[in-house]
């Protein structure tokens, strides 16, 4: 039987555009954004642009100021970057420690399926689904750890250190990263899986 396609709904999808944008550098920290600009580009009305807008504040991509709109948020200093690695790299610890014998097949299958996506995306050199297949094989383990509540505090940490983030270099060294962080995981060695993790997030 046929898998049905997903439908994913106008917001997510402008959503997910804007967030593409920002951590690209298409759109560059403190560039101000328009609601109407916005609604004639996505051919929507300026109501889901607010909402997404909202959300993307919310995420901290963007900064809302009174009497001064809503701008990109500006890139961390190197200071608060080190930052907010050591929160990150802290959740992801705490989420491995939670997955000891919890994972199932369907989990490695789905995980797996995040690998080929990111090593296809280094193939085709898109480096935005390359980030994005990151994010997502990250926010597989932390929801699979802690659910959405754990996830509300990890994902705006990621997105925030992703505006200025220049680590992705060779390809197969970050396949091999979450490879190395996979395999461990399929053997229940957490303790594997912690250093293969410690080594990828930096």
């Amino acid at each position: 039987m046929r898998e049905a396609t997903k439908i994913i709904p106008v917001r997510e999808q402008i959503a997910d555009q804007l967030r593409s944008d920002i951590i690209s550098g298409d759109l560059a920290p403190t560039t101000k954004l328009n609601e109407q600009q916005l609604a004639n580009r996505f051919g929507v009305s300026r109501g889901p642009v607010r909402d997404v807008l909202l959300q993307l504040t919310k995420e901290g991509l963007l900064v809302a100021k009174n009497n001064c709109g809503v701008s990109v948020n500006s890139v961390l200093d190197p200071s608060m970057q080190e930052l907010m690695v050591d929160i990150r790299r802290r959740i992801e610890v705490f989420a491995i420690s939670q997955l000891k014998g919890k994972l199932t097949e369907m989990d490695f299958a789905e995980l797996e399926d995040i690998l080929v996506r990111l090593q296809d995306a280094f193939d085709a050199q898109e480096f935005n689904e390359v980030t994005k297949a990151d994010i997502d094989f990250h926010r597989y383990l932390v929801h699979a750890a802690g659910g959405d509540e754990l996830i509300n505090l990890w994902y705006p940490i990621v997105l925030r250190m992703r505006m200025n983030y220049k680590r992705i270099s060779k390809p197969k060294d970050c396949v091999d990263e979450h490879r190395a962080i996979l395999e461990a995981l399929k053997a229940n060695k957490i303790n594997v899986a912690t250093t293969a993790l410690r080594a990828n997030i930096k």
